[in-house]
């Protein structure tokens, strides 16, 4: 890392470095791009030993930090993950290139042909936390659709982060890719992340990753344009002809598969002629994993050991083992819940009736609506986008997981043979 004489003078130099990245990446093809990812797959299972023993010095430092068990499992890398995490690279190898695709076009009455040409954003500023893998999906997504990107973790995740860095710019060197397409934050100031937000000049898009306050300061301050991955407040809705078994096993897996994630379920909600019917198999369930539940008064007094929720709980990503239960009187009750507490991320129904599916499919407005599935199907892996670099709930450009379509904007090429306008 260059020696950082200033907040300021370091944000400008990786600023800097990561434009004149950006300026050659267009030109490089698919097959280069792919031979470094390639590259940076056999790297991730040759070094897993060496990452393994930075991950342990990010963990030992979260344990005495006090971290949840939910966060530190966000922040472990074992050797199966990290398999795993090749894997993900691997898969966005086989993707098309998006770079250069023609989304559209045709001729006009004059002659002209017109074509809207897909082109990277340019230079993404990357802010993240906890989870080390994402340094690999985002660096992976970036290039893939042709654009630099300054990655900056979270202060947790340091040391992780340092070793799966080095495996990027090794890979970039070895492959003959701009060194600079890639560049870590090399330091936990946080006085950085608002010298990186004041360069709009530099930097053409900022991603956040993390908590709800960080992703307010980024939206307050950045200079540039924001796709943000917003709160995970997701829900579950049992309707009223819900079967039992298929409602306990997208429940249960929705909250317990991984409850440390944003798309894991915080809010169970239960029609009440379902309740007596579906709620206690699906409680009984939930407790046995070591879910506490928080339970309106209606769904308390059927789940022991359960505690009343507050107003606030349902407004909370608890990330946690912790679930939200209300019982509502209809549909439109569910959804008047998801639309008041929801942060329009992902929200499922659990019904046999096609015509209740459809209802909530169209009076849901989250990045997804899932039908008889779990949320935890919002992921871009999941979905074949290969991986994600965030799933954003705005309603603008990019929507859900962000891959490498959602990295990319678009051009106008008009091609002519002389023509001129009168």
């Amino acid at each position: 890392m260059s020696e950082i004489t200033s907040a300021q003078a370091y944000a400008a130099e990786l600023g800097l470095a990561a434009r004149g990245a950006a300026e050659q990446l267009p030109a490089i093809n698919g097959a280069r791009k792919n031979a470094w990812l390639g590259r940076v797959a056999e790297l991730l299972v040759e070094r897993s030993v060496e990452i393994e023993a930075a991950n342990q010095q990010d963990l030992a430092a979260a344990t005495e930090a006090g971290l949840s068990a939910a966060m530190i499992d966000r922040l472990r890398l074992t050797g199966e993950r990290i398999s795993a995490l090749a894997d993900a690279v691997r898969q966005i190898i086989a993707l098309p290139d998006p770079v250069g695709e023609v989304i559209s076009g045709g001729s006009r009455p004059n002659g002209l042909q017109v074509s809207r040409v897909r082109v990277p954003l340019g230079v993404v500023f990357f802010i993240y936390e906890s989870r080390p893998n994402v340094t690999i999906d985002a660096a992976a997504l970036c290039i893939k659709s042709g654009n630099a990107v300054i990655l900056r973790g979270g202060r947790e995740a340091f040391h992780s982060n340092l070793a799966l860095g080095e495996i990027l710019r090794d890979a970039l060197r070895q492959e003959g890719l701009p060194e600079q397409a890639v560049q870590l934050v090399e330091s936990t100031d946080r006085a950085l992340v608002g010298e990186f937000l004041a360069r709009g000049d530099l930097i053409d898009v900022t991603i956040p990753r993390g908590g709800k306050s960080l992703i307010e300061r980024v939206c307050r301050e950045a200079t540039m344009p924001v796709i943000r991955h917003f709160d995970g407040i997701c829900h579950v809705y049992l309707d009223e002809t819900a079967e039992v078994e298929m409602a306990t096993e997208i429940v249960v897996n929705s909250k317990c598969q991984r409850p440390g994630v944003c798309n894991a379920a915080e809010t169970l909600l239960i029609h009440r002629r379902a309740l007596d019917r579906v709620w206690p198999t699906v409680a009984s369930e939930l407790s046995r994993r070591g879910v506490e539940l928080r339970c309106c008064e209606d769904s308390l007094a059927l789940a022991p050991g359960a505690i009343a929720a507050t107003a606030d709980d349902y407004r909370t990503e608890h990330l946690a083992l912790i679930l939200n239960v209300k019982v509502v009187a209809s549909l439109q009750d569910a959804v008047a819940h998801i639309r008041t507490f929801g942060s329009a991320h992902t929200d499922a129904i659990v019904t046999e009736s096609v015509a209740a599916a459809g209802c909530f499919e169209t009076l849901v407005d989250s990045s997804a609506v899932v039908v008889n599935a779990s949320t935890r199907f919002n992921d871009g892996g999941e979905l074949g986008l290969g991986a994600e670099i965030g799933i954003s709930t705005d309603r603008f450009h990019a929507r859900g997981p962000c891959g490498l379509q959602e990295l990319t904007t678009y051009k106008y090429v008009i091609r002519g043979t002389g023509q001129i306008r009168g």
